[in-house]
């Protein structure tokens, strides 16, 4: 991680109630909000940009209920708000657009799923150039083995792993 915090954004996945209420692992919905919540504070004091992303189903006249943000992930001012309609966060959306405008060269990933909207996300962003951290217990998957083959076979393979204490610690000072 060389990057400096104004030219980092952290992009926090799908912390919508109704995916954040589901039986995850090995993280429970709360502590992946809870973490990520901390991490988007450091970000946001720090002078970083946080992108907010939540789904919609396509083709549907009602969304689901649950499907806004957690209260601890509603945007504030300054924030990137995305609503994607597939699994990754870039397709469709202008987000490249919206981070290279911020001079964003590097995003931290956090939210949920581990192997569904965070990976998906992760792998555009790396196929746009952008370097890649992955905030380990800031998202979670369906199944703790899921998280933790993602953690340790592929995530590393387009960009560092990292807890939030070290992000914390050496990304965004708190």
């Amino acid at each position: 991680m060389t990057s400096a915090a104004s030219s980092t954004a952290l992009i926090v996945v799908d912390l919508m109630p109704r995916i954040v209420e589901r039986d995850l692992g090995p993280h429970r919905g709360a502590d992946v909000v809870a973490r990520s919540a901390d991490l988007a504070t450091a970000a946001r004091k720090a002078g970083g940009t946080v992108v907010l992303v939540r789904v919609e189903r396509p083709n549907v006249t009602e969304q689901p209920p649950g499907s806004g943000f957690v209260p601890e992930m509603e945007p504030q001012d300054g924030d990137v708000v995305i609503v994607k309609r597939t699994i990754g966060a870039f397709y469709g959306t202008g987000l490249a657009d919206r981070l290279r405008e911020r001079g964003i060269d590097t995003v931290v990933m956090a939210g949920i799923a581990t192997t569904m909207g965070v990976e998906s996300t992760a792998r555009a962003a790396a196929d746009h150039g952008f370097e890649v951290v992955f905030a380990a217990d800031a998202m979670s998957g369906l199944t703790a083995a899921e998280h933790e083959h993602a953690l340790t076979v592929t995530l590393p393979r387009f960009g560092e792993v990292h807890d939030t204490a070290y992000l914390l610690d050496h990304l965004w000072r708190v």
